[in-house]
């Protein structure tokens, strides 16, 4: 039996608590994956909500709990103002605390709502995750350390082929709440439910799991990581270094495709001829993706292009989903005034948005869907029209350091793989570059911060998974539905209390 009273009258500073419990949210994140550590937090989180007198208060615990959890997590936030640290680096505890503080608004938002509609704690677990799914929409989105990304490597991932990562976000809600009500009971015997819970999450991923893969396509795949640097991609005195580099790792051997990374070819389409010839005759016929810039009129593009046999274009893709502040500035006139540039773009306000989704066609090795960097974090821009065969990922990690940024990087693109139930192959300028199959595992990998190239058979494709025919429209309504009862709930108990 556990005193609650006492315990409760120990916890002087709600709100610093919250924070501590925060901390312990953004544990599970990668690399850590510490899940067991992100639950307690959590449910104490919900534990603290449920003591909350008033939804101001609530509002408050919900804020503290949030900023802890993405001050944690997003760390690798600081590694681009340290690109150029003479300029930028004093900037770093602002990015970090705004960006922290603002996401954390969400979670505010959905503490402060749940309470001042009674919900109950399962209620507050739906309201909660509708402000991780309005999280990755609201203005443009941002989806980064979504709560189920800490199952990764354990069984329970494989539920986000069912409901997706923002409803595999409300299970985990869900699962902290009847981990709150050990606190909020005064009794461990309430802890049969959470254990039972979690029996089931496992269970089920094992299911998932105890069904084979097809085999593999019988077509080679090349990788191909530079490792260059990010304070000294675009010196002149170091580009030729790098591709030259990147040109070596290419061997076209027993390969019916190299792979490229974003912006791994530093001249513009309109300059780049001189490059791409030289693609070419190094992979002797095998045709190359790779990242470089285009320009369109007044307009910049991030690209991806498909180079063929004779050296020319074949297939382009521009991005469409762009980084805010990082690939263009909202409202840029205003804050160019005050000196603020894009990381991304050299001296200049940023890149354009591609306009349509396409698909490369690779003949014998089927189609791929292509994203380009941060593209990856979002579930919703794996969603197209006409199904690929499989997914290509080509990005520059190195803005995001040697810390947590390239693997949380990558374990959303495995949360991509297990969603879709396609493979995805992904070729990282400094890491990590990895093939990964339906099922999120890594067949093959690049170590983080390494030059280097490999060689990985391309895995096949599962059947279209739940989430691809419900989508986050289903989920939205699911959680919009329990959140509605609950609050009906929370009424009719108010009304009888008051009669």
């Amino acid at each position: 039996m556990i005193n609650a009273k006492r315990f409760k009258a120990s916890v002087q500073v709600p709100r610093f608590w919250a924070l501590v419990a925060g901390l312990c949210c953004g544990a599970g994140q990668a690399p850590l994956q510490l899940w067991p550590i992100t639950l307690i937090g959590m449910g104490f989180g919900v534990t603290l909500w449920a003591w909350a007198k008033t939804p101001r208060a609530a509002a408050a615990i919900g804020w503290w709990l949030g900023f802890g959890a993405f001050l944690s997590a997003m760390t690798w936030l600081a590694d681009p103002f340290l690109v150029d640290a003479k300029r930028h680096a004093w900037m770093i505890p602002f990015a970090l605390g705004a960006m922290a503080g603002g996401l954390a608004l969400f979670w505010s938002c959905a503490f402060y709502v749940a309470k001042k509609f009674r919900t109950g704690i399962f209620g507050l677990a739906a309201v909660w995750a509708l402000a991780e799914l309005a999280r990755g929409f609201a203005f443009t989105g941002f989806p980064w350390a979504l709560p189920a990304y800490i199952w990764l490597d354990t069984p329970v991932a494989q539920l986000a082929a069912y409901v997706g990562p923002y409803g595999l976000s409300a299970v985990t809600f869900g699962v902290a709440a009847l981990y709150a009500r050990i606190f909020i009971h005064r009794s461990l015997r309430v802890a049969l439910w959470p254990a039972l819970a979690l029996a089931a999450m496992f269970g089920l991923g094992e299911l998932r799991l105890a069904q084979p893969l097809p085999a593999d396509s019988t077509h080679n795949l090349r990788l191909v990581q530079p490792n260059a640097a990010q304070h000294l991609k675009w010196d002149p005195a170091y580009i030729d270094l790098f591709f030259d580099r990147a040109l070596a790792l290419s061997d076209p051997e027993g390969v019916d495709l190299v792979i490229w990374p974003e912006t791994s070819v530093a001249a513009p389409l309109y300059a780049a001829q001189p490059y791409l010839d030289q693609i070419s005759e190094r992979t002797q016929g095998v045709p190359a993706v790779v990242g470089l810039q285009r320009v369109e009129g007044y307009k910049g593009y991030n690209s991806a292009a498909v180079i063929g046999a004779s050296g020319q274009v074949e297939q382009i893709y521009d991005k469409r989903h762009l980084v805010p502040f990082g690939e263009y500035l909202p409202l840029p006139s205003l804050l160019s005034a005050v000196g603020l540039r894009t990381f991304t773009a050299q001296q200049g306000f940023g890149f354009s948005a591609g306009e349509e989704a396409i698909l490369f066609d690779f003949g014998p090795l089927g189609t791929a869907l292509p994203l380009i960097c941060y593209e990856a974090i979002f579930p919703r821009d794996t969603h197209s029209a006409i199904r690929p065969d499989w997914m290509l990922q080509i990005t520059n990690d190195a803005w995001f350091g040697t810390r947590s940024g390239p693997q949380q990087s990558l374990a959303q693109a495995r949360f991509r793989a297990i969603e879709t139930g396609l493979p995805m192959v992904r070729a990282a300028n400094t890491g990590i570059s990895a093939v990964i199959d339906p099922y999120g595992n890594l067949r093959a990998q690049l170590p983080l911060g390494e030059a280097g190239s490999l060689i990985s058979a391309l895995p096949t494709a599962l059947a279209p998974t739940w989430y691809l025919r419900l989508t986050d429209r289903f989920i939205l309504i699911l959680l919009s539905f329990a959140a509605l009862s609950a609050i009906i709930a929370g009424r009719r108990r108010h009304l009888s209390e008051t009669v």
